[in-house]
């Protein structure tokens, strides 16, 4: 029996890092069906991903162009969802401002990495790029652990 039925990635506004670990992930390959999702700490009003991180997406052939930036709520905390932050900062705020956190983990000590994950938000193009390479290889290590958890579940 598979752990998870959703998997929603937290980034602050929902319109860069959340939005790209979506799009990379829903390109890979996992045993079992994952709603994966996206969510924003604070997100004002429905607003469409960031340009500079569409261009670096665009670029690895995937478009983010079908998102809208969506306010994490606690309807979003169920027993069956796995919630990854992209920074300690954003995971204590998230944890602060939810009744009932389960499941909330940062996306870098779920898959066992230590490496950060810039937010690239107002810098060049190439801080975007670096962290696309950063989510790519973190969301591959992701993969490779959810498929082997399903694998020990089966």
């Amino acid at each position: 029996m598979k752990q998870y039925d959703k998997l929603i990635f937290v980034s602050n506004g929902d319109t860069c890092r959340g939005p790209m670990a979506k799009f990379i992930m829903k390109g890979k390959f996992l045993l079992e069906d994952l709603e994966i999702e996206s969510r924003g700490r604070v997100v004002l009003f429905p607003e469409p991903v960031n340009q500079k991180a569409e261009a670096v997406m665009m670029s690895h052939g995937i478009t983010m162009k079908t998102h809208e930036a969506t306010q994490l709520d606690d309807a979003d905390f169920k027993e069956r969802t796995l919630i990854l932050v992209m920074d300690q900062i954003l995971k204590r705020k998230v944890c602060e401002e939810h009744s009932h956190v389960e499941n909330v983990y940062l996306l870098t000590e779920y898959v066992g990495c230590k490496e950060d994950i810039i937010n690239p938000l107002g810098g060049a193009l190439a801080d975007y790029g670096e962290c696309y390479e950063t989510l790519e290889k973190l969301v591959s290590k992701l993969v490779v652990l959810l498929n082997e958890q399903e694998l020990m579940n089966s």
